[in-house]
């Protein structure tokens, strides 16, 4: 019989699920952004911003799924 996932588990299940949207929200919103400013001639200080952005979303995400990976490995 399987056991029931505690709340712990719940929680770590929420988290990497909340990276996970957020990793690929951050992907979808930066090859869109790229795509439009290129096409609409954005200042390129836009494309720094949107760049910088993304990589802050990107990096928490990974914090994010390597602190969940560890919890789950303990």
């Amino acid at each position: 019989m399987p056991k029931s996932p505690t709340p712990d588990d719940k929680r770590m299940a929420g988290q990497a699920r909340l990276a996970a949207i957020v990793i690929a929200a951050a992907a979808v919103i930066w090859v869109g952004g790229n795509l439009l400013g290129g096409r609409l001639g954005w200042d390129p200080r836009y494309a720094f911003l949107l760049d910088f952005s993304a990589l802050a979303a990107f990096v928490w995400g990974l914090v994010v799924t390597w602190r969940v990976w560890r919890r789950r490995g303990n």
